[in-house]
């Protein structure tokens, strides 16, 4: 049990790490699937389609740019987590790097990311249940769903575990087999199919119909499908060998879900045309539709409700994990470190699901007024926590290898140079945000977001001093 001290004074700056007051609850098998579930969503299997729409066969390009960085901010969350677990992941690593004022944004602004976004995938399961089941409304299902997976997260972590590796399964099930149909279909070996060649590659305006504009605009509509990564490194901390499996979850995950992502891409431009592609409709659902898979819309839209009812999970998950974390160094409240006997946070757990009701009860009510202005304003945090990690593995990375370089199990690629990259190219997203007439209002709601918890963390911080100074 947690003895309800903070330990944010006299660790912020070392790299030995503390046991958690939480459960080891969490098995490899769970942390792999969770690395390799936790962003293949719905942004995947329907919002991939506004990224066709504006990239052509392009939108393969912008996968694997995206990809990529997720890919590098992996590298470094799983080279700092292994070093240093802590259910805080990246806001422990943040405050150890650069100060409390860093640890309190990064955690706060993802706390709110996840309760935000958790109201559009409750939301988004309720519809596609109510559209199965017309005689319960919208309002019930999304009662039921949050009922259910809160109780998952108050019983035990391994409810949690149990949860995400079989709807991780079913989807990773689901892109395998689609990408054996398709590879089928694309060599005409499936019945009534012929080889497709090229045609629709090169086709339709060639492989950059709209230029390397188009290639961009891709990028910025589905770098955000690739966030949730992040999850895995906050629940490493609760299985029985964190720095193992950290490492075993960031390596596998990291390759496998740039192949889902790309290769799934490539079927469906290669087997469609890019101009047959309608945003807001699934891809997925036209390839399955044009092989002769009879009901291929109603089993997309079962995986759909999976890979959001995964997420909402997930997400309910990592935001109890994260103000949990900010409550033990003094960054939230502290009566939210009450630990069950089974080691779950349930004070975390009922105030991340609290605030998750009332998102969802603005996207109900005001979906097109509060709520859409609350998710502007989580817009392009997931860039600015990116961001943070880079800026914080830059530092903690000399600091390792100077105090203890023996815990630096799991290393970032040709470092500095790759994380220098990264930040680059992350700089360079938000300044095409800004460009895009369609994303620069979440840029600038999400700007402002991010400067009002800054200035609060800045002035919590001066407040502080004086107190330290005399202690």
């Amino acid at each position: 049990m947690h003895d309800g001290k903070t330990t944010a004074g006299a660790t912020a700056a070392d790299t030995t790490g503390e046991a958690e007051p939480l459960s080891h609850g969490l098995k490899q098998r769970h942390l792999t699937m969770l690395g390799l579930g936790g962003v293949i969503g719905a942004g995947l299997f329907v919002g991939s389609g506004a990224g066709i729409a504006v990239a052509g066969p392009g939108i393969v390009v912008s996968y694997l740019i995206a990809g990529a960085i997720a890919m590098l901010v992996m590298r470094m969350l799983g080279e700092m987590s292994s070093a240093m677990p802590a259910s805080g992941s990246f806001s422990v690593h943040a405050e150890r790097a650069l100060g409390r004022w860093a640890g309190f944004s990064v955690g706060w602004l993802y706390w709110f990311l996840l309760v935000v976004v958790l109201a559009v995938e409750a939301t988004g399961a309720a519809q596609i249940a109510n559209g199965w089941v017309p005689g319960m409304p919208q309002w019930a299902w999304v009662l039921l769903f949050m009922v259910v997976f809160t109780g998952a997260n108050l019983a035990a972590v391994k409810n949690f575990g149990e949860f995400e590796f079989w709807f991780a399964t079913l989807k990773v099930g689901a892109i395998v087999l689609f990408l054996v149909l398709g590879l089928l279909a694309v060599f005409g070996v499936l019945p009534d199919t012929e080889p497709v060649g090229f045609t629709n590659l090169t086709g339709q305006g060639g492989f950059l119909p709209n230029g390397w504009d188009g290639v961009v605009s891709g990028v910025l509509a589905v770098i955000f499908a690739f966030g949730g990564l992040e999850v895995v490194t906050i629940a490493a901390a609760e299985s029985a060998d964190p720095v193992r499996a950290v490492g075993r979850a960031v390596r596998s995950a990291v390759w496998r879900i740039l192949f889902f992502y790309v290769g799934s891409m490539l079927i469906i431009v290669t087997l469609l045309p890019w101009t047959s592609m309608q945003p807001g409709h699934s891809p997925y659902v036209a390839v399955l539709d044009s092989i002769g898979v009879s009901g291929a819309g109603q089993i997309m839209n079962v995986v759909v409700f999976v890979a959001l009812l995964s997420a909402l999970n997930a997400n309910l998950y990592g935001s109890s994990r994260m103000i949990f974390s900010l409550a033990e160094r003094d960054e939230a409240p502290k009566g939210l470190l009450k630990v069950s006997g089974g080691g779950v946070p349930r004070r975390a757990v009922l105030a991340s699901v609290a605030f998750g009701f009332l998102s969802v009860l603005l996207n109900l009510k005001w979906p097109d007024s509060v709520f859409l202005y609350m998710l502007n304003a989580v817009g392009a945090v997931l860039l600015f926590v990116w961001g943070l990690i880079a800026v914080s593995q830059l530092r903690l990375r000399r600091r390792i290898e100077r105090e203890a370089p023996e815990k630096l199990t799991l290393k970032m690629w040709a470092f500095p140079w790759l994380t220098w990259a990264a930040l680059a190219a992350m700089a360079a997203v938000l300044v095409l945000m800004l460009l895009d007439d369609n994303a620069r209002p979440q840029l600038l709601w999400s700007t402002g977001a991010t400067a009002a918890v800054l200035a609060v963390a800045f002035v919590r911080e001066r407040r502080a001093r004086p107190t330290d100074v005399e202690a």
